[in-house]
């Protein structure tokens, strides 16, 4: 019998030290048994194991509480299954091991007999596969398979939110001269060099991907049309500075072609197409430019790019200019002052109204230099008429909301006062009811302070906002100004009649002057005139005119009555 089990004790013991994955039996938090394959894959002997070594000793700190958790599970009876750690060797160098551990006994005592295997090389294999079934071997970029899923999820995710999205379809201009004249590497050389500029120009939440061959897609969620043409004219621009590949000095374009989610498109299917169609008619309009599917959207957008980037010229190349509109006191029929409105003389695009190149000012941040130079720019005309004993008791200005909302306003309204030589008392500024009520306890202290220097306050557009009555009664405004959409069908609709008396009534009863603008027929004067409207202005008077014809209207004063 001892025969027998001196054997498999010989036979256990050749099994072991034959394994080539290290096995280890462990008890009361350390090990009994350890093989020599683990002796080996960890650096220590089995001595050291037995002795000093324990669990905790071989991964790293961040896993201590999870291989704590599985020991206490072993060692209450409780099976593993595979898991994987951080291991660390006896010289410090780390490996990803793999363990799987079962309870047993040994005699009377609860053990755990587990396996380890150093799963390292199989981890990066698996890593490699991966890349090479999502990523793009030459670029590094995500391939067609990743690209579909990123753009499954920024759709579903676009949807979720009710936000919109863009995809752009990027093809290198002439790319097979390249190839043709220069050799396949430096074409391949080039499109490494491209992707890094393109990666360099797009956010960490936007996919760049390369499709095959000279293409790219680049997926931009959460952006709407004019994000996605500035995203555009930026990649043009890094695309377009020469390359130094291969020895060889290159420069390239690209044509670029933007479909947007959710108009153009539901799945990625037909916003690549879409995208794609789009880039051909990049190429057709000469190449190195970009195109959206829509051709409203293009209309719009390059027409918007054409007027920022003029706009940031028009000031040096003084292409501004002011006209006013009289403002007529109803009771006399003089005119009492004048509304400076701005008009810009572009060289292409003949006179462009206000409505068109304000937005586009604000939103690039240039409506601050121009509203400055409108200020300077009335207010020395105002002084300029005064001076040569014209009766002006008022300059208008509009001012936006960004102009006022600008550090040292105040101040900057000043220095143009004295710059320009203009009393205080004859400037009013004109603020939109949305614009006095955003952020009202701030603007209170810039109205003051402005009211405090003598300038005359107006609300815009009365009516149209969201006035509290309550700030208004604290607010330094003396004059408000009723919206031309209430005065239009005056003598028709009796909602637009009603809204103009109570807002008459409501101004005489704060002591605040009221003009209607947009005033065009005798039969509006006729109302706001039984209404009881001090001040009015519009076209039954005059057009904005320019300042040599406005001078006229001062001087000559067509409406006074005559009686």
């Amino acid at each position: 019998m001892s025969g027998v089990a001196g054997e498999a004790t010989n036979l256990f013991q050749a099994t072991m030290e034959a394994a080539q994955v290290g096995i280890y039996v462990m008890g009361d938090g350390r090990f009994i048994y350890v093989n020599p394959f683990m002796c080996a894959l960890f650096g220590y002997s089995a001595e050291e194991f037995q002795n000093r070594v324990g669990p905790l000793d071989l991964v790293v700190a961040e896993d201590h509480d999870w291989v704590s958790e599985q020991l206490a599970l072993r060692a209450a009876g409780v099976p593993g299954h595979p898991y994987e750690v951080t291991a660390r060797r006896k010289d410090g160098s780390l490996f990803t091991m793999s363990v799987l551990g079962m309870p047993a006994r040994f005699g009377d005592l609860p053990v755990s007999v587990g396996t380890v295997l150093d799963v390292t090389e199989r981890k990066h294999a698996e890593r490699r596969i991966r890349e090479l079934a999502d990523f793009d071997a030459l670029t590094g970029l995500p391939n067609r398979r990743l690209l579909h899923d990123r753009t499954a999820q920024m759709i579903a995710a676009a949807e979720r939110d009710g936000n919109s999205a863009a995809l752009m379809f990027l093809d290198i201009d002439h790319f097979k001269r390249v190839n043709d004249s220069l050799g396949h590497s430096i074409g391949d050389d080039l499109l490494c060099a491209l992707a890094l500029r393109y990666s360099a120009v797009v956010r960490k939440v936007d996919t760049l991907a390369r499709l095959g061959g000279d293409e790219f897609i680049i997926l931009l969620p959460d952006v709407g049309a004019a994000t996605a043409a500035e995203v555009a004219r930026r990649l043009l621009e890094s695309a377009a500075a020469p390359f130094s590949v291969g020895g060889h000095e290159l420069t390239v374009t690209s044509s670029i072609g933007i479909s947007l989610y959710p108009q153009d498109g539901h799945d990625i299917d037909t916003l690549l197409k879409n995208a794609d169609t789009a880039m051909y008619k990049a190429k057709e309009h000469g190449r190195n430019t970009f195109r959206f599917y829509s051709t409203e959207m293009n209309t719009a957008t390059l027409e918007r790019l054409m007027m920022e980037s003029s706009l940031r010229q028009a000031l040096t190349a003084q292409e501004f200019k002011l006209h006013y509109q009289p403002l007529v006191c109803l009771e006399s029929g003089d005119i009492v002052g004048a509304e400076a409105l701005i008009r810009w003389c572009h060289r292409d695009l003949g006179m462009v109204m206000p409505d068109r190149f304000i937005p586009v000012a604000e939103d690039t941040g240039m409506i601050n230099p121009i509203g400055d130079w409108v200020l300077l720019e009335a207010c020395r005309q105002a002084q300029t008429w005064i001076a040569s004993g014209l009766c002006l008791r008022t300059m208008a200005v509009n001012v936006a909301p960004v102009q006022f909302r600008q550090a040292g306003f105040v101040e900057m309204v000043g220095g143009v006062l004295s710059l320009t030589g203009l009393c205080a008392e004859r400037l009013e500024l004109e603020l939109t009811e949305r614009t006095v009520m955003h952020d009202a306890e701030v603007t209170l202290g810039t109205l003051s302070a402005l009211d405090r220097m003598g300038v005359g306050l107006s609300l815009d557009d009365f009516g149209t906002g969201y006035s509290s009555l309550a700030y208004l009664k604290r607010f330094p405004v003396g004059k408000l100004k009723i919206d031309r959409s209430f005065i239009m069908d005056l003598e028709t609709d009796p909602d637009d009649q009603a809204i103009a008396s109570t807002i008459i009534n409501m101004g005489s009863s704060l002591r605040l002057t009221v003009l209607a603008e947009g005033v065009e027929t005798a039969e509006q004067l006729a109302r706001l005139r039984q209404m009881g409207c001090g001040m009015v202005q519009g076209y039954h008077f005059s057009r904005p005119v320019t300042a040599e014809r406005m001078t006229e209207l001062l001087r000559d004063q067509p409406f006074r009555y005559r009686h």
